[in-house]
């Protein structure tokens, strides 16, 4: 189990590298030199030479892209255009808050996914199967901004019992950062609930077919006990990966929740970014999302070894 998380640690540092170079290109490549794009048209020679020198856009390109890793080694992400202060600065002010969110919507997904995936392969074709069914198509086919905006017309316009905005507060105490919490975690976590029950079933239906759950099946094994104890853990892999993969979904969806419930967030600091055009911001958000992606892939890739110590590299 060491040499197979050693070899997946020690991976994730040549995909992170190539990544970190796709967004250097990517970044680069947008129509329009960058200090154009962020003074506009109208600016005069002067003030775009003195921008392309801050942001190091007169040296050449080996040199930028030296720049850019070292300065990522060390930490520096550079300077947000708009406020002045470091993009890690920026992020930190609001990465509490979507980490928040994205715990809690998949807490839900978890919570209501599994059980219901379980009861659906258990109970294949009966009422209970096509109920989690629905369930889940109903949570896939609704985009995130549509169940956001139904979600606050009924649950805090209509009802009352939720807050319209659901900005948090540090001064709030537990129970109203609940209360601001539950609508958008909710909005998440019903597609995380769909993912997690449809994967769910599926492995659960081909772990049931198993030559080892007949014979323990045949031998007495209760059913809460081959299901949970023999059946459950061998079918973990595919729900682990769908996990995994949300999150860059998550990610996605997280922009919209958090500009319709208003709640501070990275997502909210990606508009902030686009509209001020703030381009240094964006670039080190960019990577902060691409070094979250592949730490939670790297994660994932080792909790298969926790799952099934058969999971290794020949």
């Amino acid at each position: 189990m060491t040499g197979y998380a050693m070899r997946r640690l020690l991976l994730a540092i040549p995909t992170l590298f190539v990544m970190l170079t796709a967004i250097f290109v990517l970044v680069r490549l947008v129509p329009g030199d960058a200090a154009s794009v962020i003074l506009g048209d109208q600016a005069n020679a002067a003030s775009l030479q003195a921008l392309r020198a801050r942001l190091g856009l007169d040296q050449p390109v080996h040199v930028q892209y030296l720049s850019f890793i070292g300065n990522i080694l060390i930490g520096d992400l550079g300077r947000s255009l708009s406020s002045g202060r470091t993009v890690l600065q920026e992020v930190a002010q609001v990465l509490p808050s979507t980490v928040e969110l994205a715990f809690a919507a998949i807490v839900i997904g978890l919570v209501f996914g599994l059980p219901l995936g379980l009861a659906a392969a258990v109970r294949r074709n009966s009422w209970i199967d096509y109920v989690s069914r629905v369930v889940s198509l109903v949570g896939l086919s609704f985009p995130a901004f549509v169940s956001g905006i139904l979600m606050l017309i009924v649950f805090a316009i209509q009802l009352g019992w939720f807050p319209v905005l659901g900005s948090t507060g540090s001064g709030g105490g537990l129970a109203e950062r609940l209360r601001s919490l539950a609508l958008p975690a909710l909005n998440l976590g019903i597609i995380m609930t769909a993912y997690v029950m449809r994967v769910t079933r599926s492995a659960m239906l081909n772990v049931l077919t198993e030559d080892y759950i007949r014979t323990a099946r045949a031998k007495g094994v209760g059913p809460m006990k081959l299901v949970v104890t023999h059946a459950l853990r061998n079918g973990l892999i595919p729900i682990i990966t769908v996990v995994g993969l949300y999150f860059g979904t998550l990610i996605g969806n997280s922009v919209l929740t958090e500009i319709i419930f208003n709640r501070p967030g990275l997502g909210k600091l990606i508009l902030g970014a686009l509209n001020a055009r703030d381009y240094t911001l964006l670039q080190g958000l960019m990577i902060i999302f691409a070094v979250c992606v592949i730490a939670v892939n790297t994660l994932t890739d080792l909790a298969y070894g926790l799952v099934d110590p058969r999971v290794k590299y020949e």
